[in-house]
């Protein structure tokens, strides 16, 4: 596997976690990708490794540099996927990242609102929306200016080219920011109501 460069250690984590989805690793094993995961400190960066058990699916290890400065960078700036254009995930995977939690935090938020009891169920929550929100801002810089959609050549993994081909609607400028304005809206409604939890 080439040198894989992530611009955060969550973009590094979804690499691996969507790695291991896309290929033929058991259900546990993609869902508990961190029980096989080491990270390591070197001079300039860290390395994120999964060396998992050999029926996993990723054949050989999976191994990314996470730099300290775009870590760091990505913190001032409050990009919690990090600054600029992703060099490890496509906007399809992209895409599935924020409808899988856009998914997840509906169930959340209504369970949420039957018992809402429990500081950590709504930080779930919270982050849910937070995450959703922002990996469909990811898909977004795919998007050079002036152009109303994702252009088929950023596609380059069959993961985010098959998503692109399901649902090409979903990688329009118009279709992106209504689905951002929904999580934030989703988000304020949420923090207002059960802020004093």
């Amino acid at each position: 596997m080439p040198d894989l460069h992530a611009r955060t250690l969550v973009e590094a984590h979804l690499f691996i976690n969507l790695t291991l989805a896309g290929g033929t690793a058991s259900e546990e094993v993609a869902r508990d990708h961190e029980r096989w995961t080491t990270l390591t400190e070197g001079e300039d960066s860290w390395t994120l490794r999964f060396d998992g058990p050999p029926d996993a699916g990723a054949g050989e290890p999976i191994e990314l540099q996470v730099p300290y400065a775009s870590e760091a960078e990505a913190r001032e700036e409050g990009a919690r996927f990090g600054v600029g254009i992703s060099e490890v995930l496509d906007p399809g995977q992209w895409q599935i990242v924020s409808a899988g939690y856009a998914r997840r935090v509906v169930d959340e938020d209504l369970r949420f609102a039957e018992d809402p009891t429990g500081r950590d169920r709504y930080e779930s929550v919270v982050k849910g929306w937070e995450y959703a929100r922002d990996a469909a801002a990811e898909v977004l810089k795919f998007m050079p200016p002036g152009v109303d959609e994702v252009p088929p050549a950023a596609f380059w993994t069959e993961m985010g080219r098959a998503a692109h081909e399901r649902e090409p609607d979903r990688f329009t400028r118009s279709r992106l920011n209504d689905d951002i304005a929904f999580y934030q809206e989703s988000l304020d409604t949420f923090t207002a109501l059960y802020a004093d939890i």
